[in-house]
């Protein structure tokens, strides 16, 4: 079964947005990057469309498709190299991008 590989590039935050758009200062200063997530950790997809062990239910379903992509081996037109992509969740706020990498069978 074809597998891919989930790693996460980078997590941001919007803080100018964060302090233009919402008024509650309470959860203005409790906000910050995800905090899920930690750059460089990776995750295992492999019993599709089963969500990766610890991975954010929130997130999955903004990236399962693109995991999909590369799990069977469609390609982007953007990307160079076969076998990967770059996507991200939909936080508006705080977004975590993530890199979708295919792990050939060896099998």
């Amino acid at each position: 079964m074809p597998k891919v590989r989930i790693t996460v590039l980078k997590r941001t935050f919007q803080d100018d947005i964060l302090e233009r758009e919402i008024q509650d200062e309470t959860f203005r200063r409790s906000f910050g990057p995800c905090p899920l997530f930690e750059e460089g950790q990776t995750f295992l997809s492999e019993d599709w469309p089963t969500m990766p062990n610890g991975f954010c239910e929130r997130a999955w379903p903004d990236i399962r498709h693109e995991a999909a992509m590369v799990m069977y081996k469609a390609t982007v037109p953007w990307v160079t190299e076969q076998g990967f992509t770059v996507t991200c969740c939909n936080d508006g706020l705080r977004p975590v991008i993530f890199k979708i990498e295919r792990i050939e069978d060896n099998a």
